[in-house]
């Protein structure tokens, strides 16, 4: 990678894009984060585990990534883009999806600024010559059925990155449903885009599964929570582990597994066009070990209560 090389990144200050910016900057990217506020920014500049990198990470506010042209100034100059940001549902609601009774506008929360953040991404790139190459953040969801997904629907079928789901129409009563559709109509919306105008650049697209692992962007417990750390820590908290009942839902990935997949995606050896599924080799997850770890490592916790550590998973 040469060193005049600029990589432009949505969603940095997230899970998975926090863990994709160090990725990028220890590979020596000089990393152009796209965030949403300066108090944002200056936390970036501020996190000590960019500490050894800063030289490498700058940073552009974009108040609003669903504005026309929002990346237009973002995108001048950059060889790469990651395009990580999306809407998420909350970590306890993917520890909890079957509970519904929501009444929420999911699709406005979700779905359509899912959708018209990777449009704006993909237009202000055409505009910019300089622009080789776009990694986009999708999902495992968008590859089988809900029905599958949900364990509804059981086949023999062996699903690959360029499978795809139908899209589910609203109205969304439960969060992970509309995030589940979010993924979709944004994936499949961004095809369309690229089939339609024949950019200048490329288009690579990451599927993750669940993707858990150390959150070194939070600053708090209910930091940790916000993300699908709350499905691995379901036991630990005291809680059911209800979606180990669904283990195609629960294929898991690393977050530095995933963002190491997004950066690598970038080498020059790797075609255009591509799409990776990122996920574990399968079979049910031991989701009660974890009581086993923190029992041996965080006794003191356990024992003063903020570990309740007492929380069921069946099947082991």
């Amino acid at each position: 990678m040469a060193t005049s090389d600029l990589l432009l990144l949505t969603g940095g200050t997230g899970f998975v894009g926090f863990a994709t910016l160090k990725y990028a900057l220890q590979k020596g990217y000089h990393v152009r984060a796209a965030v949403r506020s300066q108090a944002k920014a200056d936390a970036l500049h501020k996190n000590p585990v960019l500490a050894p990198f800063v030289d490498g990470l700058t940073t552009i506010v974009v108040p609003d990534i669903l504005a026309i042209n929002a990346y237009d100034e973002a995108a001048k100059n950059v060889k790469y883009i990651v395009h990580v940001a999306s809407p998420i549902p909350q970590g306890d609601a993917m520890a909890n999806a079957a509970v519904g009774g929501n009444t929420t506008d999911f699709e406005a929360l979700l779905v359509k600024p899912a959708v018209q953040g990777t449009l704006n991404i993909l237009k202000s790139a055409k505009e910019h010559s300089s622009v080789k190459r776009i990694v986009i953040t999708s999902s495992m969801v968008t590859v089988p059925s809900f029905g599958v997904l949900s364990g509804s629907e059981t086949n023999d079928k062996i699903y690959g990155p360029d499978d795809r789901a139908d899209e589910i129409p609203p109205p969304y009563a439960v969060e992970i449903v509309a995030y589940v559709q979010s993924k979709i109509a944004a994936l499949n919306a961004g095809d369309k885009w690229v089939e339609e105008n024949r950019p200048g650049f490329d288009v690579i697209t990451i599927h993750p599964s669940v993707v858990g692992g150390r959150h070194d962007n939070a600053n708090s417990v209910a930091d940790l929570l916000a993300t699908t750390n709350a499905a691995f820590l379901a036991v630990v908290r005291g809680q059911e582990a209800v979606e180990t009942s669904r283990p195609r839902i629960m294929a898991v990935i690393d977050v530095d597994d995933a963002a190491k997949a997004h950066i690598e995606s970038l080498r020059e050896d790797v075609k255009g066009g591509q799409a990776f599924l990122l996920t574990n080799r399968g079979g049910d997850l031991a989701w009660n070990d974890a009581k086993a770890i923190v029992d041996k490592h965080f006794p003191d916790a356990v024992k003063d209560g903020r570990l309740p550590n007492n929380g069921v998973s069946e099947p082991n």
